[in-house]
Parts: structure tokens; C-alpha cells; sequence
């Protein structure tokens, strides 16, 4: 990527233009070059590729060819008008993200075929048909048994968290109530009702407002206008999931009776974890994470409320870097509860649809929250993930989502984050997923291929099905299969993730002309993340593998350039890509742009950049980085000398780090 030079002062640039002719002639010629967007805005460009600064920072797209707009004195003036709208959106999202932060074992069997091209034809249309072609198969064993459920352990588990962006206005009544006992006799009874708003509203009479804020408009209304226009352009699906409970409200109250610390800690959840949950399925499906999933759960399911709990004062103690004794105790306490809680359910065989949703948040709300330097004893997440196995295998989840005959008018939402958990987490511990087989049948399905991993993380389903058959090659690759066999296995899913791009578009800023957010560009956008990452994961596995092979740069180099185009900072979706950003970093050379980017998304994201699964991918970048660079080259077959390949897993194992970094 190109570097900005910099800038000479005024009696320098004189001095030197007096003294050569030719470098004044020189210098006035590059005035008149730059990207056709600084040109339009009349800006100095610093000509960056693929991207200058000013239009990646202001989320623009950047032309260096010329565009057909420029010719068009009309057409130039709306484009100029559009680039306005998006600024100050821009300065908007960056206002109030500031404000919100400155106040608060063998692998499962495997016998399939590769697809054809119909089976790709639009990754994004989910009403698509497919084709398959008998041309490979691959043969491979059964899961292995699910154990009893963990007790503690002293791991550390962090993971991702931070302000959504362009999350739907909303407003939650939280009612509790208090209760004082004098020798077990009820007396003093108190209730309060708190009410929590994301709705931005007008401010009194006669208060000056900044200049910025969208020419007087309210974000409110502002926001209506962008969604019925996102609308009309992405037909996007707002009932894809099935919740299991509850139905989509606008105003949810919440009844639960609490005492006043605790209180504190549901006020703080509300508040400031609910909107950082699940961010890429809020730009899909506003609302729903608060008022079909998380509040229901709240007032219905008691170890659910003791996580979220838990999970408030963890994330409290993240943000706030409060230390001490105090805290500490609320984490433990609620944990211990959580746990407590679940073990009976699970004893009584009951409920196990809400012993299914607590034991999920146990594992994915850990990942927004935790700290890696954490040292209180916590149960490590695959324990907790082989009680999920168990309660999805007795709801019989798999059957459903993949059984043509059940016709299922939503899919379980429990079924798709398991799935998102299960399929990345079996790649942190190099074993099979435990439903590889049910995501076999689902990427192979002509009717219904689909589990709603995009809606739910961004990245389309036929790439995360194509990660668990290379965790499954993995896992194959550890129990000693030969490297012929393995180059064909290799060969054979590098042409199954060529085919997911045959009618790919090439990434782009994911906004509309408005300045809104484009759910559908930003998922193509992550989708091509995964994709890249997931090559960059499966040439790993070929034997002498070496980070500094030109087919490895090449994709750390395509895989930030694609991530130049995914929104950064607190209210952008890095968090939601540190699977990607371990893979694609691990590889990284010490002389790739790959490096210098992702310290500038760590700095982008300031104090959110410590905790969670993207503070982990942090640390353990790092270390790896060191290792590698502290490491002797050593001599290729053909005499070159290659860098030596640090595996991210081995350092994590040498560290005793046990993260689930999704």
C-alpha cells in the first residue's frame, strides 16, 4: 500500500522550485492527480492504494479511474451532495460511539460430491437452486461421544464485544422490586420501573444544537427514512429465526425481582452488553436480538439471568478496569449460580430448550466480554460445549434443519449459533466439528441449504460448511493420512471455494448513495473475508507449508485489501471477524501491509480492542509474530530460504491459553 509522503513547508518547496524548474513542473503536475472523489471535494489525496486515507476514513469510494459521474455537471453535483449525507453520518456514528464510551477426537463421517456452478449461482439469494456432480468423495468416521458435563477449571476465556452499528431504536422497561424481612417477616415492599431508550429524541426548547447532526434532522426520523430505503433495496428476510419464545415488540418490559446490586448489574446488561450483541444480525433483523431473544430469556429463564448477570459484571469490570474484591464476588457469584442452576435442570431432564439457550450464552457472551489476563476459575468453553452437544442431539436439531419432510417455516436460532460455535471452535482445537455431518447435508441440499449463519455472522453458509470439511481434513492430517491423499482432499476443496465465487462481485464500501449501511454489501464483504481465510487455513495443511510462499503473501495481500472495506472502529464489525484476523495474521511476514493494518484497527478501536475474542487474536498475534521473527529462515527445495511457519495453536497451547477466538 502506498505511503503518504510528507508534506513540505511553504519556504522549503520555494527554495527547491526556484533552484530546479523541472521539480516545480514536476510538483504541479501531481497536484492535479489523486482520486476523483478528493478531486470532487476538492482535498489533497495521499493517493493510497487500494484506498487514500480521506475516502477510507470516511468510508467513500475511492475512483482513480475516471468515473462516468465526472463528465456530468448534474451527475457530479448529486454525487457531491451524496458524499455530504455520508459525512456527516460519518461524524454522527463517530459522536455517539464516543459519548457511549466515554460515560459507561476422530472427525464425523463424510461422503459427498462436488457441487457445480448452479449450486453457487448467487450466494446471497436464498431462494436458489443446485446441481450436483459426482466427481469426489471423501470417507471419513464418526463423532465421538459426548462426556458428562465439566466442574471449574482455572482457564481464561475472552472473546469480542462493543456498540453495534446502525442498531434500531428501541425502548426496554426494566421493573423491579425489593422486598425487606424482619425475623422472616415481610414489611417495606418497593417497586421501581427503569426505562431504557435508543431512540434519539428532540432536545428542549431553545438548546443550541451542533452543527454536524444531519441539518437539523432527527437521528430518529433519519433512521425510519434509511430503513424503508434499505428496505426496498435489500428484501431482507426479518423472520428467519426461530426464537422459541416471544414475540417482536417495539417496547418489551422486563419484571424481575432483584436486589439493588443486582439491579446495578441488569441495568449495566441493558444497557450497554445488549447492544453489542449479535451486531451483524441487528443490520438484518432490527430488534430482535432484544425483544425475541434476550428479554424473554431474562425474565423466564433463571440461569440465563444469572450469565447475563455474570456477563454484565465482567463486562463492567472490562470497561470501567475496575479491580477488586467487589466485582470479583458478583462474577462468582452469578457463576456459580449459573452452573448450579443448569446441573438441575440437566439432573431433572427438563427444560432443555432454556438449559440449551443458558448454556450457549455461557460460551458466546464469554467471547464479547472476557478478559485473556482474566485469572478468576471458570469452566473452559468446550466443557460447556459438550453439554450443548448433548441438548441438541435430544432436541434432535440436526434431524430438523436438515430433514426435507419437516418443512420448518423459521430455523432455531439455537440450531445456528451452535452451528457458528461448533464449526469454528472444532478449527481452535484442530478436530472435526461434532455436526459436520449435518452441515454436509445441508451445503449438498437443493431445497433448503441453509442455517442462517449469514444472517447470524455475516459470512454465507456454503463457506462455513467448506471450513468444517477442512477441520475435518485437519483432524484426518493429525491421525497420520498420507500427503498424497492429503493433496487431493487439499485440491479438491480449493476448487469447492472457487465455485462459491463464480458470480461474486468484487467487495466494496458496504453503504448505500444515503450513506446507509448495505446489510447485503457488508455481508458480501465478510463473506470474501471468510473465503480468503479459509484458502489461507486449508494451504496450511499442505505439508512444507511456509508463510513467505508467494501463493500465501498473495492471499494475506487480497485479504486486507477486502478488509479495507469492512467498517472499523467502535461502531464497525472487526469484532465480529477475529477468526479471520487470527488466520489471515498468522501468515503475516513482518514486511506485509497485513501488520501495519491491523494495528491501525487496534488503535481504531481503542480500549474495545483489549477484551474479547478480538483482544485475544491481539495477544496471541503478537506472540506469534514474535516467535516467527525471532525465528532462523530456513532452505527450501529449491534453494531459497523460506520463513518458518509458527502454528498459532502451538503457541496457545505453550501459553496454556484456551480460547475460543470467534
Amino acid at each position: 500500500m502506498a505511503v503518504a509522503q510528507p508534506t513540505k513547508s511553504k519556504a522549503t518547496s520555494k527554495q527547491n522550485n526556484n533552484a530546479n524548474p523541472k521539480a516545480k513542473t514536476q510538483m504541479h503536475r501531481r497536484s492535479r492527480t489523486g482520486c476523483y472523489t478528493c478531486r470532487l471535494r476538492r482535498k489533497k489525496c495521499d493517493e493510497g492504494t487500494p484506498m487514500c486515507t480521506a475516502c477510507k476514513h470516511l468510508g467513500l469510494t475511492c475512483e482513480y479511474k475516471r468515473p462516468m459521474w465526472w463528465s456530468n455537471n448534474d451527475h457530479r453535483r448529486q454525487h457531491k451532495d451524496d458524499i455530504k449525507v455520508i459525512i456527516k453520518r460519518k461524524k454522527l456514528s463517530e459522536k455517539n460511539s464516543h459519548t457511549i464510551q466515554t460515560s459507561v477426537s476422530s472427525p464425523p463421517g463424510l461422503s459427498h460430491s462436488l457441487p457445480t456452478s448452479a449450486t453457487f449461482s448467487d450466494p446471497l439469494d436464498r431462494t436458489r437452486s443446485a446441481s450436483i456432480d459426482s466427481q469426489f468423495a471423501f470417507n471419513f468416521n464418526s463423532p465421538p461421544n459426548v462426556q458428562d458435563y465439566g466442574a471449574y477449571n482455572p482457564h481464561i476465556l475472552p472473546s469480542h464485544s462493543d456498540f453495534m452499528f446502525n442498531m434500531s431504536p428501541y425502548e426496554i422497561d426494566v421493573k423491579t422490586e425489593r422486598q425487606m424481612f424482619v425475623n422472616d417477616v415481610p414489611t417495606l415492599r418497593e417497586s421501581t420501573v427503569s426505562t431504557f431508550s435508543t431512540f434519539h429524541t428532540p432536545p428542549p426548547p431553545g438548546t443550541v444544537l451542533p452543527s454536524y447532526p444531519l441539518d437539523g434532522e432527527w437521528t430518529e426520523q433519519v433512521f425510519h427514512q434509511e430503513r424503508r430505503e434499505s428496505l426496498a433495496e435489500e428484501a431482507l428476510n426479518y423472520n428467519f429465526f426461530d426464537f422459541s419464545h416471544g414475540l417482536p415488540t417495539s417496547t418489551t418490559q422486563v419484571d424481575i425481582e432483584l436486589d439493588e446490586n443486582d439491579q446495578r448489574l441488569l441495568e449495566h446488561f441493558i444497557q450497554f452488553v445488549l447492544p453489542t450483541i449479535f451486531p451483524i444480525l441487528e443490520t438484518n433483523q432490527h430488534g430482535s436480538v432484544g425483544s425475541d431473544l434476550i428479554l424473554p430469556n431474562l425474565q423466564n429463564n433463571k440461569p440465563y439471568l444469572h450469565c447475563c448477570l455474570m456477563i454484565a459484571a465482567q463486562h463492567y469490570k472490562a470497561t470501567m478496569n475496575v479491580h477488586g474484591d467487589e466485582i470479583d464476588n458478583d462474577i462468582m457469584r452469578h457463576r456459580h449460580a449459573t452452573i448450579v442452576a443448569l446441573c438441575e435442570a440437566l439432573n431433572n431432564d427438563e427444560n432443555h430448550h432454556q438449559i440449551l439457550e443458558a448454556t450457549l450464552g455461557l460460551i458466546f457472551f464469554q467471547s464479547c466480554v472476557g478478559r485473556y489476563d482474566d485469572s478468576l476459575p471458570d469452566i473452559p468453553w468446550h466443557q460447556h460445549f459438550q453439554a450443548v452437544n448433548s441438548l441438541v442431539t435430544k432436541l434432535d436439531l440436526p434431524r430438523l434443519v436438515s430433514d426435507a419432510n419437516e418443512h420448518l417455516p423459521q430455523t432455531p436460532f439455537n440450531m445456528t449459533l451452535t452451528a457458528w460455535i461448533d464449526i469454528l471452535g472444532a478449527t481452535m482445537q484442530g478436530r472435526a466439528p461434532v455436526f459436520a455431518h449435518t452441515y454436509r447435508e445441508k451445503h449438498l441440499s437443493t431445497t433448503n441449504p441453509f442455517l442462517g449463519l449469514r444472517e447470524l455472522m455475516g459470512c454465507d453458509d456454503h463457506i462455513m460448511y467448506l471450513i468444517s470439511e477442512i477441520a475435518c481434513l485437519e483432524a484426518l492430517k493429525k491421525e497420520g493420512m498420507d500427503d498424497i491423499t492429503l493433496c487431493q482432499h487439499v485440491h479438491a476443496l480449493g476448487d469447492q471455494i472457487g465455485l462459491t465465487e463464480t458470480h461474486d462481485s468484487a467487495p466494496k464500501m458496504p453503504f448505500n448513495a444515503n450513506g446507509s449501511l448495505s446489510p447485503k454489501q457488508l455481508s458480501k464483504n465478510i463473506t470474501s473475508a471468510f473465503r480468503l481465510a479459509a484458502r489461507i487455513y486449508l494451504c496450511s495443511l499442505v505439508p512444507g507449508f511456509s508463510p513467505s510462499q508467494a501463493s500465501c503473501v498473495g492471499l494475506v495481500e487480497k485479504l486486507t485489501t477486502v478488509l479495507h472495506l469492512i467498517p472499523s472502529g467502535p461502531g464497525g464489525f472487526d469484532r465480529s471477524l477475529s477468526w479471520v484476523y487470527l488466520i489471515g495474521g498468522s501468515v503475516s511476514g513482518m514486511n506485509s501491509s497485513f501488520r501495519h493494518f491491523f494495528n491501525d484497527r487496534i488503535a481504531q478501536l481503542g480500549d474495545a480492542a483489549n477484551y474479547g475474542s478480538f483482544g485475544g487474536v491481539v495477544s496471541l498475534l503478537h506472540e506469534v509474530w514474535q516467535q516467527a521473527d525471532n525465528s532462523q529462515p530456513s532452505p527450501s527445495a529449491n534453494g531459497s530460504t523460506e520463513a518458518p511457519y509458527i502454528s498459532w495453536r502451538d503457541v496457545m497451547q505453550m501459553r496454556g491459553w484456551d480460547y475460543l477466538l470467534i
